[in-house]
């Protein structure tokens, strides 16, 4: 596997254990990420620590934890050291010391273990359960700033050094491995890619476990096989799939885990609801795919919205809620004083409160083959992914929006052109000024105005389009690694249809009642892109999620006053 992961673009030949509580690989990687991946434990917390749990003595070899294992108890490194192992090659990643402790953020987000952990030499832990570590996190700040920028920082190593036991294995241009990688990328699950054409390490793979002729394929790491898997069968491998038990109930379930939906989990959670959000794709929503954002408060030099997500995900585990991801949310019915949400699955989950945060995806273009070329050269995001195909060629941008220009601004970086298509006859009224000075002074950004793509042209893999410039009805092809739609919004709503009114174009009217956020059904709140006459942006959709919790905190305690007074 070591020879895998260093094709897929993973080096992995500075695995050396010569430090305790880290690796030497990737040192420029270290002197960001490794003072938060391995910090020292103050007396204070070692002492909190000590009083919480019990010692342990282990013998050389054993088993701390096993890959697939959750629930496992936080530890601390009193005496000797625990390899990191990976089961796939049984491969040591890295060793944790005295006095460090084991875990990243699976720990925080209920995961299954991606690695092992076995004792290197006789060993002394500090075992703490897992319900008292939780505790710990959200009673102790000084704890919590500690330990939770640890996890975060593992998790960031394990995934930019491709070590978590999964291989995922498939061929570039096809759309399901655009799909894997897609999920991979934007949920942070450490991993490696094989392509099917890469035949010395396709091999490598065969010779370890029974792969497919063909399509996509992922390996965990205890080397079981999923054949063509979607995301989500992925994540239930990996211990992801949170929602295990049918009929659970929640104070407020939070549907779409962007900016909004991640908020209102912050806030919820924070305020000591009992919150799970649930999202069909990853955290972030259509935020997570922009490049950059520069006018976000706080982040003068910008923000990419993967990386927001990421830092809301954290807060939102920290105080305690939940997520379900990838899980659709696909019919809402009144029960008794609340509502049921039922999944894709058919799990049916219970809730006094709901809050649709399920943002809008973006329009497709009515062109014949279009949907063929989707995830081989047809995109509706510009994340490094998507960029990397357009290497050293030409991309085509359709759309005028503050969307648009960041995807032309990060794909200038790496393509050789990029052509921004704008329908209307200028950039003012729907983009940032900052952005479009920007975008219009780039040497490689040229803009078409009053100009339409109205032909995809490629066999497997998109080729050409054909713009059509509405002003003088001419016409001309050009060549594109990759066509970029990022045209206007549908909001997902038609689940909702009959429950909660909706406006002509499919958004969830609100307003009802004096509050600016609640449905027309009692219990019920949009926020973000998803509600009618909402600014679309990223600093509005936090703002809404954040404030709506206070209405649903005044419902439950209305709720619960009306169950306690006697009729």
């Amino acid at each position: 596997m070591d020879e895998i992961r260093s094709m897929a673009g993973v080096t992995n030949d500075a695995a050396s254990t010569d430090h305790i509580g880290t690796t030497t690989r990737a040192p420029e990687r270290e002197s960001m990420l490794g003072r938060l991946a391995w910090p020292d434990l103050s007396a204070e917390i070692q002492e909190l620590l000590h009083h919480e749990g019990q010692i342990e003595d282990l013998a050389a070899g054993e088993v701390v934890f096993e890959v697939g294992e959750s629930d496992f108890d936080f530890a601390v490194v009193l005496e000797g050291s625990i390899r990191i192992v990976d089961r796939a090659g049984d491969r040591e990643v890295s060793r944790i010391g005295a006095p460090n402790f084991i875990g990243e953020l699976g720990m925080l987000l209920g995961q299954s273990a991606f690695l092992a952990g076995v004792t290197a030499g006789p060993t002394r832990l500090l075992r703490v359960p897992r319900d008292r570590f939780l505790h710990l996190l959200t009673t102790v700040p000084a704890f919590a700033d500690v330990i939770v920028p640890a996890l975060a920082a593992r998790r960031r190593l394990l995934y930019e050094w491709g070590e978590g036991g999964l291989t995922l294995v498939g061929r570039v241009n096809d759309p399901a491995t655009t799909r894997l990688l897609t999920f991979a990328k934007r949920s942070l699950l450490p991993h490696t890619f094989v392509d099917r054409d890469d035949t010395d390490a396709l091999a490598r793979v065969a010779e370890q476990c029974d792969l497919p002729d063909d399509g996509t394929a992922a390996v965990t790491a205890d080397w079981r096989v999923l054949a063509n898997p979607e995301p989500r069968d992925i994540a239930s491998a990996l211990g992801m799939d949170l929602v295990r038990e049918h009929h659970e109930s929640y104070d407020v379930i939070v549907v779409g885990a962007g900016p909004a939906g991640l908020a209102a989990a912050v806030y919820g959670a924070s305020e000591g609801l009992c919150v799970l959000a649930v999202d069909d794709t990853a955290v972030g929503g259509q935020a997570a795919t922009s490049s950059r954002i520069e006018n976000y408060l706080g982040f003068a030099t910008g923000v990419s919205g993967s990386e927001l997500a990421f830092r809301g995900l954290i807060q939102a585990v920290k105080f305690g809620a939940r997520l379900a991801i990838p899980r659709r949310a696909v019919s809402l019915e009144p029960c008794g004083d609340g509502h049921d949400l039922t999944l894709d699955d058919g799990h049916v989950l219970h809730t006094a409160a709901v809050v649709l945060a399920n943002g809008v995806q973006y329009r497709r273009l009515p062109l014949e083959g279009l949907s063929d070329l989707e995830g081989a050269g047809v995109y509706y995001a510009a994340t490094d992914l998507e960029a990397r195909r357009c290497h050293g060629s030409t991309a085509v941008i359709v759309g005028g929006a503050n969307s648009a220009g960041q995807a032309a601004m990060h794909l200038a970086d790496s393509a050789d052109h990029v052509h921004l298509v704008v329908r209307g006859g200028s950039l003012a009224s729907s983009m940032s000024s900052y952005l479009s000075d920007r975008v219009t002074t780039h040497p490689r950004i040229s803009v078409h105005y009053q100009t339409e793509v109205t032909a995809v042209h490629g066999e497997g893999r998109l080729q050409e389009v054909t713009l059509t410039n509405n002003a003088d009805d001419t016409t001309r092809r050009v060549e594109a690694a990759g066509l970029f739609l990022m045209i206007g919004a549908v909001p997902f709503t038609e689940w909702l249809e009959g429950l909660v009114a909706l406006d002509d174009k499919g958004f969830v009217r609100t307003g009802h009642d004096g509050d600016p956020y609640v449905a027309s059904r009692r219990g019920i709140w949009a926020v973000g892109d998803v509600r009618s006459g909402s600014v679309k942006r990223v600093a509005s959709a936090v703002g809404e999620g954040s404030v709506v919790i206070a209405a649903v905190h005044h419902h439950l305690e209305a709720r619960e006053e009306a169950t306690a007074t006697p009729a």
